[in-house]
């Protein structure tokens, strides 16, 4: 599965049974960025309403973050006291995944969601989700 989803699953499971750990694939150092679907939309707005010069531009928030600190901001939120273990035996996936989107920035969009906001709003709304399921 996609990383955040991946990881702030395996940090409830192991709060809610009390593990003592989580193991994540690979190192932990490969690099990847994050972007709020939240902000997505409102970059799909502003090139409706910007005077754009090319038909296709990438759009990322432009900041990158390893793995191992991803997890750990995860594990933060979630409230899991236990440890993260590295099983450097699994794969680390492509070493670094980071657009450039200096073309579409140079039209004066910025995104406005900061990683760890977006993630408590991501954790909160899979809450509510799980809770509603039941």
């Amino acid at each position: 599965s996609h990383v955040v989803a991946a990881l702030i699953r395996k940090f409830l499971i192991a709060k809610t049974q009390n593990l003592p750990s989580v193991t994540c694939w690979g190192s932990g150092l490969v690099l990847r960025e994050f972007m709020h679907v939240d902000d997505l939309a409102e970059a799909v707005v502003f090139s409706f309403n910007a005077n754009l010069k090319e038909p296709t531009y990438n759009v990322g928030s432009g900041e990158e973050i390893k793995i191992k600190e991803l997890a750990t901001i995860i594990k933060n939120i979630v409230g899991f006291d236990g440890e993260i273990i590295w099983d450097v035996n699994k794969p680390n996936g492509t070493p670094r995944k980071l657009m450039d989107s200096s073309k579409f920035f140079s039209y004066g969009y910025k995104p406005k969601i900061s990683l760890e906001y977006g993630l408590k709003k991501t954790y909160e709304y899979y809450l509510q989700s799980i809770n509603h399921d039941k």
